[in-house]
């Protein structure tokens, strides 16, 4: 337990450490090239990784769901940058929250899984936490907030076929492909208003990459050493993290609406979680 708690712990400093620097270099570069010094790290990172762990475990025969998987992923990513340019940090990081909810749903309409009583008790939750941060006709509904929801539907339709791409790919060949299909995708729109970067802007480039990936292989890492009933409640950590963050850093005002909000999606999605897990024990 105290070993998936040090993953989490990489992981929560990975999530902000990844917003701050999103957040800093949205002052100077657009969102898609923000995303192409992403892939870009990425991929020689990963090129490092494999010409020690060696290239054969990029054999792949699931083009199809690679690509489907990163366009989506693509647009969640861009959703999420977008967003932390333009609305506060927490309310970034609590509308993505929702992408749990909408792979349920999609998984139910999609994939014909059953809509179990824990699933739908998840989803009503989820769409009750999503109304308190929204809160429709009280507040003026800024574009980027759409933005940061449309992303999290596109990381829900990434989760999906990433659970089928893993049933015969490594998560190092999905990693690859990841940052190999997004590379032009984040490219061919900024060729036309290209910004070379600062070099004060470097340094946060290449926290972005790196935390990109860290952030999940420590998310992955520590739902290897703990239940995801454990770890879900722990991830949900960075919300008030970032809240404070944002407060310091860019004197954003304290919501409790949205931690409230964020927290009652919480509950629904470990309700989910340790649903999942007890149907798994009766099998």
């Amino acid at each position: 337990m105290l070993r998936a708690a040090g993953w989490m712990v990489g992981a929560l400093v990975s999530f902000t450490t990844m917003a701050l620097a999103g957040r800093e270099l949205a002052a100077e570069l657009s969102t898609f090239q923000i995303l192409f010094f992403r892939s870009l790290i990425g991929v020689l990172l990963l090129v490092g990784l494999l010409g020690r762990t060696g290239w054969g475990q990029l054999r792949t025969q699931q083009w199809r769901l690679h690509v489907g998987r990163n366009l989506a992923h693509f647009g969640g990513q861009f959703g999420w940058f977008y967003g932390l340019a333009m609305i506060p940090l927490a309310e970034v990081f609590a509308l993505e929250f929702t992408a749990p909810i909408w792979t349920a749903l999609l998984a139910a309409l999609w994939l014909g899984e059953r809509m179990s009583r824990t699933r739908v008790l998840a989803i009503g939750l989820g769409m009750v936490g999503l109304l308190i941060i929204l809160r429709p006709g009280f507040q003026e509904l800024h574009p980027a907030t759409l933005g940061v929801l449309l992303g999290a539907m596109g990381f829900a339709v990434a989760h999906i076929l990433t659970k089928r791409l893993a049933r015969h790919d490594t998560p190092i060949c999905i990693l690859f492909y990841m940052t190999i299909i997004q590379l032009p995708l984040a490219l061919i729109p900024t060729l036309s208003n290209w910004v070379v970067p600062a070099v004060a802007l470097w340094p946060w480039l290449v926290l972005v990459g790196l935390c990109a990936l860290s952030a999940h292989y420590c998310l992955t890492r520590a739902l290897s050493l703990a239940d995801a009933t454990v770890v879900v409640p722990m991830d949900f950590l960075r919300l008030p993290l970032i809240a404070v963050v944002g407060m310091l850093f860019y004197q954003e005002p304290f919501d409790g609406l949205v931690l409230l909000g964020a927290a009652v999606m919480m509950v629904g999605i470990w309700i989910n979680v340790w649903g999942e897990r007890r149907r798994e024990r009766e099998r």
